[in-house]
């Protein structure tokens, strides 16, 4: 028996062989001392692999790309992008490659593994900080429920990687869906090749929304289906308070998961214009621009589907511009939906989740729930956390966070009977704290593991509160620094 069979570990070439218009063959850069920070035993589980094998020298290998189990064909990906409201028609994957598809179906993508000819001038080099970033933040986005791309491992390369300092380098092993994103179909319909366009779209269909197949309309179906799962996911990080940092559009999937944790953060004090990127200075992907930007974002991706829709140009263009103006509504079923679930009442009578809800008549009380929080620029997480015992009756928590104003709202919100039990597996006791991640991240780079290590295990099971760990649950102190993150490039 061969170490690839012991291992479980099985890789395809799908993409590498039915797009080859779309990937460069590439291989990883050496990793001259590989060493394991952090592997996601569960995950490998899941995944049917030997969590022990990927702690072998040739585990180590697979996982920063220097071992290429047979019949996989390594890529790196090609994709165009909006970034910041600009068009750049050759991004791709400069630090990343596609190792290849697993038995689930999933792929195995890594981060950090040097330069490829998307690079466009970088040194493809991922740093340690940045690559535990990542890990931590979309395992605890899975740990919330929302979809999102799963980190496998990171492995320390023994490479100094040069930005403002030397810093040591890593490789982060994550999985997903697929990383199909809305960039990918921009740079598919820039080639002009409308047959790549609809097999690239068929490969969507099938991968990820296969309903869309049943549809009068498969292409137009699809598009419907990118936009649910977009629409969903977005309410899913406004009602967290999650903000992403960097919309563009080559980090938008079609599957709608969540990818690319850069410059991302979750708000404290509540604020629409909340920013944390050091780049967005314009603050074109606040946290409350979210649902807009992700609308733009999808009207480039009805664009690169207009020949697939309608033959007749204009009637395409209709059809999906009617589409398209549904988003609002889409977004807002989802988002009051899960506002209803934060409060813990229940789903609006004769209504499924999915339609409008324009007359509710929850929707006063959360527009006066809107106001409250910008007028007190409440911490975000702990005022819904603190809702719990109100609905009991005990409004100390709440009291102790925004004084007196809350008592009308209360009031009103009480009288509709709240759910306790609702409420507390809606609203998370623990999120990945700014303050909490940097200082793990910095103890990480200077060789200390302890600190992400128990970060990791508080944030990966975020509704159980848990005595002894009320630093996790608080957010920063009152004369921390403002918060600030970077691409990490």
């Amino acid at each position: 028996m061969t170490s690839q069979e012991r291992s479980g570990v099985r890789l395809g070439d799908d993409f590498a062989r039915g797009f080859p218009d779309l990937g460069v063959p590439w291989t990883a850069a050496e990793a001259p001392t590989p060493r394991l920070l952090a592997l996601n035993d569960p995950l490998a589980d899941e995944l049917g692999i030997d969590p022990d094998y990927l702690r072998s020298e040739e585990g180590l290998r697979l996982l920063t790309g220097t071992h290429v189990p047979a019949g996989a064909t390594p890529v790196a990906q090609a994709y165009a992008g909006h970034q910041f409201g600009g068009y750049s028609p050759r991004l791709g994957d400069g630090r990343a490659l596609l190792m290849g598809e697993l038995a689930d179906g999933r792929d195995l993508h890594l981060k950090g593994s040097g330069r490829t000819p998307f690079a466009r001038g970088g040194d493809g080099l991922a740093a340690v900080g940045p690559m535990l970033r990542e890990y931590l933040v979309s395992e605890a986005m899975h740990a919330l429920g929302v979809p999102t791309t799963r980190a496998l491992a990171v492995v320390g390369t023994g490479v100094a990687v040069h930005r403002d300092q030397p810093l040591p380098g890593a490789v982060l092993a994550r999985v997903a869906g697929s990383h199909l994103r809305v960039g990918t179909f921009q740079f598919a319909r820039s080639t002009g090749d409308l047959d790549l366009v609809r097999r690239l779209a068929d490969h969507a269909i099938t991968r990820h929304h296969p309903q869309a197949a049943e549809a009068e309309n498969r292409y137009l179906g699809l598009f419907e289906s990118v936009l649910d799962a977009q629409a969903s996911l977005v309410a899913q990080w406004m009602l967290l308070g999650f903000i992403h940092g960097v919309m563009n559009t080559d980090n938008t999937t079609i599957s709608g998961e969540t990818i690319d944790y850069g410059p991302c953060a979750f708000m404290e004090a509540f604020d629409p214009a909340t920013v944390f990127s050091s780049i967005d200075t314009q603050g074109r992907y606040a946290y409350g621009n979210q649902p807009p930007i992700m609308q733009w974002n999808l009207a480039r991706f009805a664009e690169t589907l207009v020949p697939l829709v309608d033959d007749d140009e204009n009637a395409a263009v209709e059809t999906l511009t009617a589409s398209l103006g549904t988003f609002p509504a889409r977004y807002q079923a989802a988002w009051t939906a899960g506002m209803r679930r934060k409060l813990g009442l229940p789903a609006a009578p004769g209504r499924s989740e999915s339609e409008a809800v324009e007359s509710d008549p929850v929707e006063p009380l959360l527009e006066e729930l809107s106001r409250l929080l910008t007028a007190t620029r409440v911490d975000f997480t702990s005022f819904f956390r603190a809702l719990i015992p109100a609905a009991a009756g005990d409004t100390s928590a709440v009291r102790e966070l925004v004084g007196e104003l809350a008592d009308g709202w209360l009031a009103s919100w009480r009288t509709l009977d709240p759910s306790v039990e609702v409420m507390a597996a809606a609203n998370p006791v623990y999120i990945p704290r700014n303050h909490l991640v940097e200082e793990a991240l910095d103890a990480a780079t200077a060789g200390d593991l302890g600190p992400f290590s128990e970060l990791l295990v508080v944030v990966t099971d975020p509704y159980t509160e848990r005595p002894g760990l009320q630093r996790y649950a608080s957010p920063a102190p009152p004369d921390a620094s403002p918060h600030v993150t970077f691409c990490g490039t």
